[in-house]
C-alpha cells in the first residue's frame, strides 16, 4: 500500500486528489495539509512514501516544506512538486531541494497515479530532457553563481562523465548504450556508480548536477 500525503491550500483540488487516490487498490491518503508547516509536521507522523506538495502556499511553502522534510528524512517521502501549466519558477529550486520531479495540476487521474507509483519505487518521473529546459530556463535568468564546480567530477572516470553527460542531455540507457557502443545492462551499471560516487538520488538530480558543475552548456 503506497501512503499518500497530500499538501495544497485549495480544498477542493485536495478532495478531488483524494477521491482518485482512495479510488485505488494500492494506494490510501494518510493525511492532508494546506501549508507547509502542517506538512513537515504530517510528514514526521504519518510516515507517507509519497508527498504530493503545492508550491505556493500561506506562510511555509512548499519548497520550505521540501527542504525541511527532506533534510529531516533523507531516506524518507519521496515529494512530488504540484505546479501550474505554465512551470512555476520555483520548481527548479524544489528539484534541488530533493523532490523527485513534478506534476502539473491539469494531470489526467491515470498519469497521476501512474506518477505516484513511479516516485514510491524510488525513480525520478520527470523526464530528463524536460528537467534540462526547465533548469535552462532557470540559469538563463538567473545571475546567481552555481553551487557546484568542476572538480566535483574529479571522482568519476572518463567514462563515466561521458555517461553523466548523456543523462543531462535527456538520453535514455539504451540510447546512451547506441552512443557509446556499449551493452544498455553495462549502461545500467555506470549510471547507478554515477549517482552512488556523487551522492545523487535519481537521474533528474543527474542533470542539474550536470549545469551546476559546467560538464554541460546551456543550449548544448
Amino acid at each position: 500500500m503506497i501512503r499518500v500525503l497530500l499538501v495544497d491550500d485549495q480544498a477542493l483540488l485536495r478532495a478531488g486528489v483524494r477521491m482518485i487516490v482512495e479510488n485505488t487498490e494500492d494506494m490510501a491518503v494518510v493525511g492532508e495539509a494546506d501549508d507547509g508547516a502542517t506538512a513537515t509536521a504530517l510528514a514526521a507522523e504519518t510516515a507517507p512514501d509519497v508527498i504530493l506538495m503545492d508550491i505556493r502556499m500561506a506562510d511555509v511553502d512548499g519548497l520550505e516544506a521540501t527542504r525541511r522534510i527532506r533534510t529531516a528524512q533523507p531516506d524518507g517521502p519521496h515529494v512530488l512538486i504540484l505546479t501550474t501549466f505554465d512551470l512555476d519558477e520555483y520548481v527548479y529550486t524544489a528539484l534541488r531541494a530533493g523532490a523527485s520531479g513534478f506534476l502539473l495540476k491539469d494531470t489526467l487521474a491515470a498519469d497521476l497515479l501512474s506518477a505516484i507509483r513511479v516516485v514510491a519505487r524510488g525513480d525520478a518521473i520527470v523526464a530528463p530532457s524536460v528537467t534540462r529546459r526547465l533548469i535552462e530556463r532557470h540559469i538563463g535568468q538567473s545571475g546567481d553563481p552555481l553551487p557546484r564546480s568542476s572538480t566535483d567530477l574529479d571522482v568519476l572516470t572518463d567514462r563515466e562523465r561521458d555517461v553523466l553527460a548523456l543523462i543531462a542531455r535527456g538520453l535514455s540507457n539504451a540510447e546512451i548504450a547506441g552512443r557509446l557502443y556499449l551493452t544498455e545492462g553495462t549502461v545500467k551499471g555506470y549510471v547507478s556508480r554515477v549517482l552512488a560516487k556523487l551522492g545523487l538520488r535519481d537521474r533528474v538530480q543527474a542533470v542539474i548536477f550536470s549545469y551546476e558543475c559546467g560538464l554541460v552548456r546551456l543550449g548544448s
